[in-house]
């Protein structure tokens, strides 16, 4: 905008003069009346025909000079535009160590805040106009100086260059930061870790500046953009933001009392959730939008609360959305809250957290803990509810490290608990938080176990290092995380007799028949005690979870267990061809084909009338992650003869999804529009299992898709496919693969020629159930060795240990 104006000023400048002398004008001259002998005609035609030759070639150049004027004119404008929509933002932040603060800096028109603004801007400005990149450079602005908790000045600017796409040069972020540090450097007169510029001793060590091209960093909404200063350490001050209709862009700037740092609890958010490409609410670790200062960023609705803390005093909110009729508002609110020691000595029972829990432990934080064993035939045992540690590699730690007794480990996320033992009376513990992000809080247990003797007395050991009781192993359920306890053990059939079954209790009672005739099945009772494998009807009785809800059968007396259960049952138009063959219209309705940018790229299941199942694998990756170019097509028996087509609303990657080992590899999709209730004969979802459902080794299922037929072939088929295969024993899948988690499936013929193959990803593993005729969504394409080849079946994600993952986001299949 200034360079525009720029121009404007000079072209405004410019005008034509035209001089005229008194009594004469170009081309004419004045009458006089001849004395004596009057002059010939002809002599005065000549001169009429000379002027008006003249007068036209001066008009003609008089009408090139202004069209030239004109042209210049809007050639400028147009450059001065183009220049002015190329505009590269930098943002950045840094500490000055010989001046103290004072609360004058925080109002912006005080002396003081114009004069360290002044001379901040002429330190930049000397910098980058002696620099490789002089002639892009426009200007700096200094946006806020506050205090800092480790003393002295926090300055944050942003810097603006101005580079036309058209003369094809590129700004590298990474060379203006160089620029700015290698300025600083080079001012160091001693070995301290301070430069001086200009009489202004800046800390090396706290130079950031990010780069934020195309956007200024502070386009807001009026009335949109307020500080807020906790000054009471006691009270909570609230950040509440509501709007009815047009577009919000927001930023809220949070300062402390110097030497405390700021806790945001957020209660509640509406966003339109979309993977943070139009709605987001970001908190960073600084006054600016500074990319490497981001603690969390949350794109879609949450009701539970959730805190982060800063590392200083300051904090940036910043809420985006282009459409604030769908925005119900945020309720939120933040304190002061003093900075937490960072070690202590711990006895050798009892629970430790990360910092500041149950909040969000900040980035960069260091904690150490120390125990102590009253016995040296003891060691720690550490319970992590929701996290794991594993020796570290030659590759950085995501989310920290521990040094536990000076071995280097790194920690990751799990859904379930882990128990991790150190065999030493003394354990010293250093955890290092990441660097980057903050990161959900931890809560461990410790306490002390026999080193010779792990497990107690009729218990059994899992490869885990945890311990189950004797009696669950060998039961169908996975009671080791890694099924250590299903593997390599034989398990007892009942005998078919009645006092057999007695014994055994609810064991057999589970909707299969062990028996040929079913006495397995007859005669048993449901009422037994509630427990995490149960289902619990209204009225307080409790059934197993593997056949008491959507089975179609009513369990509970009143009817709560087949409440609000959709899934598919068979029909007489699920007929089934045997041998991998071209399926019938209509066979499998849940079946979907995920489009890519046109091209169909892998494979769903319908699981309610908006949302899909699928591998996350098919969505690993900047450009698949993003749901934009993705079209679901059901009702398709034929590629291209879909009979409902709808653009992904949202994809939702499993968060502990590895790309290395497929582990994890589930995804949900919602869909942009419903399917209609009038397709429900070509369109219908497949029954979830039941959490932790025991699948039966040999058992029939089916693999659909529109894959390759074979290993070598080049593209799909455009028929949909349809291969009988058996569900392999869990033993024989890992002796096969090895790296086989409990969150993986096998399924095949070990003879190979039945399987799935690239284009079937995320497809189903349909098993129909004996008990009723339900299809139940058994397993998702997921990987394997090569396709349909001899002892090396597909690997599919056994989405029963997903249940409650799926219910999170989709509550209607409760």
């Amino acid at each position: 905008p200034c360079l525009q104006s720029y121009f404007q000023s000079c072209i405004s400048n410019i005008s034509i003069q035209v001089v005229s002398v008194p009594g004469k004008l170009p081309g004419r001259r004045l009458p006089r009346n001849p004395i004596g002998k009057a002059r010939a005609p002809k002599q005065s035609k000549k001169r009429a025909l000379f002027w008006n030759v003249q007068n036209k070639i001066i008009l003609f150049t008089v009408f090139l000079f202004i069209l030239a004027v004109i042209a210049w004119t809007l050639l400028w404008l147009y450059i001065s535009k183009t220049e002015s929509k190329d505009a590269f933002y930098f943002v950045g932040m840094f500490r000055i160590t010989n001046l103290e603060f004072l609360p004058e800096y925080q109002q912006k028109e005080s002396r003081e805040f114009l004069s360290m603004a002044r001379t901040v801007q002429q330190v930049v400005n000397l910098v980058y106009t002696t620099s490789a990149f002089s002639k892009f450079y426009k200007q700096s602005v200094v946006a806020d100086v506050s205090s800092n908790n480790k003393g002295g000045l926090l300055v944050h600017f942003w810097i603006v260059f101005v580079m036309p796409h058209a003369k094809g040069h590129i700004i590298c972020e990474e060379c203006v930061a160089a620029i700015l540090k290698d300025s600083i450097q080079t001012s160091i007169t001693n070995r301290t870790s301070v430069g001086s510029l200009q009489g202004l001793a800046v800390d090396m060590d706290s130079v950031v500046l990010n780069g934020d091209c195309w956007e200024s960093p502070f386009s807001t909404d009026k009335g949109c953009s307020q500080y807020f200063y906790a000054d009471h350490l006691t009270l909570r001050y609230p950040l509440e933001i509501s709007a009815t209709s047009g577009r919000l862009m927001c930023h809220f700037k949070l300062v402390a009392v110097v030497g405390y740092l700021i806790r945001l609890s957020i209660e509640s958010i509406q966003l339109e959730a979309d993977n943070c490409i139009t709605d987001s609410l970001t908190v960073y670790d600084a006054l600016l939008p500074i990319g490497s200062t981001i603690l969390y960023r949350i794109c879609e609705p949450t009701r539970t609360l959730i805190s982060f803390v800063s590392t200083n005093n300051i904090m940036l909110v910043t809420l985006k959305s282009p459409y604030v009729r769908k925005l119900s508002g945020i309720w939120a609110y933040f304190e002061a809250i003093p900075e937490q020691s960072k070690g202590h000595w711990s006895g050798f029972e009892g629970k430790i957290s990360s910092p500041y829990y149950p909040s969000y432990y900040p980035p960069k934080c260091k904690c150490t803990w120390k125990f102590q064993t009253p016995l040296s035939t003891l060691g720690i045992a550490l319970k992590f509810y929701n996290y794991s540690i594993t020796k570290k590699s030659m590759k950085g730690c995501e989310h920290g490290w521990w040094e536990i007794n000076e071995h280097m480990y790194c920690g990751s996320y799990m859904d379930h608990q882990t128990i991790f033992r150190v065999p030493s009376s003394l354990v010293h513990i250093q955890l290092q938080c990441s660097s980057r992000l903050s990161d959900k809080p931890l809560l461990v247990e410790y306490g002390s176990y026999n080193i010779s003797q792990p497990c107690p007395v009729g218990s059994f050991r899992c490869s885990s290092c945890s311990c189950v009781p004797q009696a669950q192993r060998c039961d169908g359920v996975n009671d080791c995380l890694d099924d250590s306890d299903e593997l390599f053990c034989v398990t007892t059939k009942p005998a078919c007799n009645t006092s057999s079954f007695r014994q055994l209790g609810p064991l057999v009672c589970d909707g299969f028949q062990d028996c040929e005739d079913g006495q397995d099945e007859q005669n048993c009772t449901w009422s037994i005690p509630c427990t995490n494998r149960t289902f619990k009807c209204g009225n307080d009785i409790c059934f197993r979870k593997q056949n008491a809800q959507c089975d179609g059968i009513v369990d509970c007396a009143d009817g709560s267990d087949e409440e609000g259960c959709s899934c598919s049952w068979t029909s007489s138009s699920l007929h089934r061809i045997i041998g991998g063959s071209d399926s019938q219209e209509g066979a499998w309705p849940w079946q979907v084909s995920l489009h890519f940018v046109g091209s169909a790229y892998c494979g769903a299941s319908v699981i309610s009338r908006e949302w899909l199942l699928s591998a996350a694998h098919c969505f690993h990756g900047n450009r698949l992650s993003d749901p934009t170019p993705w079209t679901a097509h059901l009702g398709m028996s034929v590629q291209g003869n879909a009979k409902f087509v709808s653009p992904v609303r949202r994809i939702v990657v499993h968060e502990y999804y590895n790309s290395q080992t497929f582990d994890y590899d589930i995804a949900l999709l919602q869909l942009s529009v419903a399917w209609p209730e009038t397709m429900k004969q070509l369109i219908q979802p497949i029954c979830i299992p039941p959490a932790g459902q025991k699948v039966h080794s040999w058992e029939k299922c089916w693999v659909t898709g529109w894959g390759r037929r074979h290993e070598t072939d080049n593209k799909g088929s455009p028929v949909l496919q349809q291969a009988e295969v058996e569900l392999i024993d869990q033993t024989v899948c890992v002796s096969t693969y090895g790296i086989i988690t409990s969150r993986m499936l096998c399924a095949g013929v070990m003879s190979g020629n039945r399987d799935a193959c690239k284009g079937d990803s995320g497809g189903p593993l349909s098993c129909r159930r004996k008990s009723d005729g339900k299809w139940i969504l058994t397993g998702i394409v997921s990987w394997g060795h090569g396709c349909g080849r001899p002892n090396f079946p597909g690997v599919y994600t056994r989405v029963s240990n997903f249940v409650p993952w799926i219910h999170k986001y989709v509550p209607s299949l409760l």
